[in-house]
């Protein structure tokens, strides 16, 4: 492969992959679950550490192993490749490609923000409770243009992920300036005066529903399930930084490179979503972050800052926003599937380049099933459902270094683990307790998503039981 990504492009694809439309959103669910602005910043920043520790572990791995195809990789070479699979079947499924299905919805649905009769509009086909909108519609045109623009070579993705990544890091950065400068009056101090000890949460009428206004104290452990809750949102938005492991075979000195782009850009983002939310604690009362309309906050905050040209303001924010994220994960998630093709692990025709020196059929495979998914309506509750998977996998490969430091302590390792072992340590705790904690409290998280990556142990069987017969 040609390495044609410096430093800076490694960079701006881990920030641009990170920034979807998760911010914009998740904070109002976290407000409900949390009930407390100092208990929002507080998960917001071990969300932080944890996604830090994580690339800062896998930057050791990244040098071990420079070559495409990152994390499915490195679970290949340390656990074998039942495990690299089981990885990669995930990531097609469901990571990767819901993730690019549900990032390209959130650009039609803020675009009909623009165009309101894209919501007015009648659906185009409807059976029952399936349905096909001018919204979906949209959405797979952008996974469409953008899986084409990728065919084109390295170069074209390059430079749309630089300047679509450039533009809403300049526009975050105005946002959060305007969020403290033209705010009237702070709710920073009524957000914050509950302090740590009164973590208070929403009541429910009989129906099952969330009562305005309706907050009372609870404490102990529906603190901690509270917590892990509200961090399905935060990891949702922090995830898919890893996607710079995908493409190192093009990334030019990869063994020094990968592992400065994910510690950068992974602060940076970090950094950022910290910031946002203090400017939605800023502008916004309690009430207003829980029950923005349609969870929307970043829309309710920035019609408080800007008036009613806010809406406007935002919408085109997150359409930058949602148009490069889905750049990133379609230009990287397609190495990973052209890589297992290579191991023999995926469809074979995945494996060639095309003329321009990238994986076509590999994108061309990805961006088909990403459509398929927005056109099922079924991608939210994938991705809903395989956080507890994105997370366990994180730790496996996070445990792989500590695992591979016992196994071959020999092994020449061109890049060290900072404070090793507490960094991985820190990740696998805080991982471990995130993922104990929806088993026992939000159950709906964990098993379906565990179940979904279980059921390619008899597909890896049966690809491996036809290898065997050809041999």
């Amino acid at each position: 492969m040609q390495k044609k990504l410096k430093l800076w492009d490694a960079i701006m694809l881990v920030m641009g992959s990170m920034i979807g439309s998760g911010i914009f959103i998740v904070s109002a669910d976290m407000m409900r679950n949390l009930g407390s602005g100092y208990w929002m910043i507080v998960v917001w920043v071990i969300t932080g550490i944890m996604t830090v520790a994580a690339a800062i572990s896998y930057g050791e791995l990244s040098a071990l192993f420079p070559k495409a195809g990152g994390q499915y990789t490195y679970l290949k070479e340390i656990f074998g490749k039942r495990m690299g699979f089981l990885y990669g079947w995930g990531l097609f499924t469901v990571i990767q490609t819901g993730t690019i299905a549900a990032v390209a919805m959130a650009f039609g649905k803020f675009t009909a923000y623009l165009v309101p009769a894209l919501n007015d509009a009648q659906p185009i086909f409807q059976s029952g409770e399936f349905k096909i909108t001018w919204i979906q519609i949209l959405a797979i045109a952008i996974i469409i243009l953008l899986t084409y623009i990728n065919t084109r070579g390295v170069e074209s993705g390059k430079l749309l992920q630089n300047i679509f990544t450039g533009s809403k890091i300049i526009a975050l950065l105005g946002l959060i300036a305007a969020g403290f400068i033209l705010v009237d009056f702070s709710h920073l101090s009524e957000n914050f005066a509950s302090g740590y000890e009164a973590f208070s949460n929403l009541k429910k009428d009989a129906g099952g529903d969330f009562l305005k206004n309706g907050w009372e104290p609870i404490g102990g452990m529906t603190l901690l399930g509270g917590i892990a809750a509200a961090m399905v949102g935060s990891v949702f938005s922090s995830v898919a930084w890893e996607s710079v492991t995908f493409v190192s075979g093009e990334i030019d000195n990869p063994k020094k490179n990968v592992v400065k782009s994910m510690i950068f850009g992974t602060s940076a983002v970090m950094i950022l979503y910290i910031a946002v939310n203090f400017v939605y604690l800023n502008s916004l009362d309690r009430d207003s972050i829980a029950f923005a309309a349609n969870d929307r906050v970043a829309v309710a905050a920035s019609h408080h800052i800007f008036g009613s040209a806010g809406t406007v303001i935002i919408a085109l924010l997150v359409m930058v926003s949602t148009f490069g994220c889905d750049n990133g994960l379609i230009l990287a998630g397609a190495r990973v599937f052209q890589t297992m093709a290579k191991d023999g692990m995926f469809f074979q025709a995945a494996e060639k380049n095309n003329k321009n020196e990238v994986p076509g059929n590999a994108l061309w495979m990805q961006g088909v099933w990403a459509s398929l998914l927005c056109l099922s309506g079924q991608y939210g509750n994938l991705l809903d459902m395989i956080s507890f998977v994105i997370v366990l996998f994180y730790m496996i490969t996070v445990f792989g270094v500590i695992y591979l430091r016992f196994k071959q302590p020999d092994l020449e390792r061109p890049y060290k683990t900072w404070l090793y072992p507490v960094t991985p340590i820190i990740y696998l705790l805080i991982g471990a307790g995130f993922c104990i904690l929806l088993l026992i409290y939000k159950q709906q998280y964990t098993w379906p998503g565990f179940v979904l990556v279980l059921l390619g142990l008899p597909v890896y069987y049966f690809i491996n039981r036809n290898k065997k017969a050809r041999e």
